[in-house]
């Protein structure tokens, strides 16, 4: 090969490399601003749709309906463009109402949408002894008596799943169908956790809340469960790496939502809201409380509305632990005590409105609830 052929092959040499490191800087800056952005592009498309952050106050009976002290809460939600039937949704555990935000636009296009905070999470009340199913329930239950006083379909995620149950069962006569997103039935008490061979959320999730609540060396909930996540400590030697930076992120800022640009959003996502979540309301789980009178397998037998059932798939990790809110067993007896009941298991992960391929699937659910009781 002459001088004029060598040069020419470096000079394209020079080119593919150039436009490989392009691509390589792009694809980097896309992950960083996904990671860093995403959840801030979701919630702009939703409030673009007509979402509006509200704020309603009710009075909750902390003993029953009709017996009991009063406490007046505050009610933190969202509110969409009345384009239909309504439809309130109740976000899982360390989430808020934007945790839905990714969905509300779609939804917004054939319901009038009201996606509450939860007691202890986001702008509702944050007060310990309104920490239980039964206050949040009839809590939502007069909030909807309050703000759309007429019949409403109502979807719930994981803990939230089991508060829509309860909705479905004590509010019969104004709850048209209910969509139970992967909520944790039979698997959601200590003793029910713990059984073995273990579950995720009780590993990952209340034991480190609860040794967070009885130490004093660190201050910030989210600094601890980095520390100490069962979650992170599948990765190997990437949980010190993920501690650390955690740490540096909320001493830099810390009253913004966690975002770790350098890490999965996925493996993170669950940390993303701590800073608007009271971790005094897992306590209720560790120590059961949260489910004080209320019998699961009753609840569901409550239910006479049409239910779609979304179950995530049920995977074990190597040590045997159960990784999903409950088994295939568990589900099939939430299938067998719900009257009129459709189950849908998907390949996703437990968010099934939030993951890239699942949140049709979960409108579709949504959509075929309402379906079948407009049949009715």
């Amino acid at each position: 090969m002459g001088a004029t052929g060598k040069r020419r092959v470096g000079m394209t040499a020079a080119v593919i490399i150039a436009a490989l490191a392009v691509c390589i800087a792009a694809a980097l800056a896309w992950y960083v601003g996904n990671s860093r952005h995403g959840e801030e592009r979701d919630l702009a498309k939703a409030v673009a749709a007509g979402f509006v952050e509200k704020r309603a106050r009710v009075e909750v009976s902390l003993a029953g309906e009709a017996t009991g002290s009063m406490i007046e809460a505050v009610v933190n939600y969202a509110e969409g463009p009345d384009n239909g039937p309504a439809l309130v949704l109740v976000h899982g555990q360390g989430m808020q109402w934007e945790d839905y935000a990714r969905v509300l636009p779609d939804l917004a296009q054939r319901y009038h949408v009201f996606a509450v905070d939860c007691f202890g999470h986001g702008e509702s009340s944050h007060d310990p002894a309104l920490y239980s199913c039964e206050a949040i329930g009839r809590a939502f239950k007069s909030f909807a008596a309050q703000k759309i006083g007429a019949c409403y379909l109502v979807s719930g995620h994981s803990s939230g799943g089991i508060i829509a149950a309860w909705l479905a069962a004590n509010d019969a006569e104004q709850v048209t169908a209910c969509v139970l997103e992967d909520p944790p039935f039979f698997r959601v008490t200590p003793v029910e956790m713990q059984q073995e061979p273990g579950c995720f959320a009780w590993k990952d999730g209340f034991m480190v809340t609860h040794a967070f609540l009885r130490q004093g060396d660190v201050a910030d909930p989210t600094v601890y469960y980095a520390q100490h996540s069962y979650l992170f400590s599948l990765f190997g030697g990437l949980q010190p790496k993920i501690a650390e930076w955690t740490a540096q992120e909320r001493s830099a800022n810390p009253d913004a939502h966690l975002t770790l640009a350098w890490v999965p959003h996925d493996w993170v996502r669950g940390l993303y809201f701590y800073d608007d979540f009271d971790v005094r309301f897992s306590e209720t789980f560790y120590d059961g409380t949260w489910f004080d009178g209320i019998d699961q397998a009753d609840l569901l037998r409550c239910i006479t509305c049409p239910a779609v059932y979304l179950k995530a798939k049920t995977n074990y990790g190597e040590d045997g632990t159960l990784l999903a809110a409950n088994s295939d067993e568990d589900a099939a007896r939430v299938q067998q005590l719900v009257a009129v009941c459709e189950t849908v298991v998907g390949e996703s992960g437990h968010d099934i409105h939030y993951e890239v391929q699942a949140p049709k699937t979960f409108a579709d659910a949504v959509d075929r609830a309402a379906s079948v009781a407009s049949a009715k």
